[in-house]
């Protein structure tokens, strides 16, 4: 499939999505939103890929917002529904894949850059990162979710501080934060994205889906996060992966799991 604005690269069993418009800042317009959809729904429907990492072309940027001239004139019921949209094309699916998504933030990772990466199931960024959401700048709020998940990720107070503020972060505050894993030279981001995108790789893919289940369920007041657990670990001891997890376990060998 041929794609305008982002590339990707097919390393079984790890896929690289990048997000490639790099003379206006890898910024999000409408039409990247529908391309990423795209990609991660087939990406999710490989059986082959078993961990996507996603980041943004050249050196200053995963994402550096959306493209404002986009919607600067928008009226309320479009800002509403590009909201919507945006979320259930984007960021919600993105955070509910059962194939694990890495953020490898190489950047700037603004505004909805930083409501991308916090969808992602976790993030990596490089020394020259910097992340915010500047949107009260500009008259609005965070519309793709960043409200929601950077207080789940960072707590409460730092949230609205960030928000409030617009201000941005560095890499290493964000690291102190707890809203990116790890830090680390541009030049080494990629390599250790991928060092990470196959320790999960050597997993059961079908354990990785429930537990990513389990996790986001304790981020939903509507749903009880506890039975959800039980739940999908009752329903783990049916799958394949299971007995071939336990039986090279109890025989001693690497497992070799048919959910790959």
């Amino acid at each position: 499939m041929k794609y305008q604005n982002i590339l990707v690269r097919m390393d079984d069993p790890i896929a690289t999505i990048t997000i490639n418009r790099p003379n206006k800042l890898n910024a999000l317009n409408r039409n990247t939103i529908k391309e990423l959809h795209k990609a991660f729904s087939k990406l999710e429907n490989d059986r082959k890929i078993l961990a996507i990492i996603i980041t943004g072309s050249g050196e200053k940027a995963f994402v550096a917002g959306a493209d404002i001239a986009e919607f600067a004139d928008f009226s309320v019921k479009e800002g509403k529904k590009l909201a919507a949209q945006g979320q259930e094309l984007l960021f919600h699916f993105v955070e509910n894949l059962s194939t694990p998504v890495i953020a490898a933030v190489n950047g700037f990772a603004l505004g909805g850059g930083l409501e991308l990466a916090m969808a992602c199931h976790f993030r990596v960024a490089s020394d020259n990162a910097k992340m915010g959401l500047p949107e009260v700048s500009l008259g609005v709020i965070p519309g793709y979710g960043g409200t929601q998940r950077l207080p789940q990720l960072i707590g409460k107070g730092r949230a609205m501080e960030m928000i409030m503020t617009a201000g941005m972060i560095g890499a290493e505050k964000a690291l102190d934060y707890g809203l990116v894993n790890y830090v680390v030279p541009q030049e080494e981001l990629l390599n250790l994205c991928q060092k990470l995108g196959s320790k999960i790789s050597n997993n059961s893919p079908v354990a990785i889906g429930y537990a990513i289940k389990a996790v986001n369920a304790s981020f939903n007041n509507s749903i009880n996060g506890f039975a959800t657990e039980i739940n999908a670990f009752g329903k783990c001891f049916g799958t394949d992966d299971f007995k071939e997890g336990t039986s090279a376990f109890i025989e001693k060998r690497k497992a070799d799991f048919p959910g790959r």
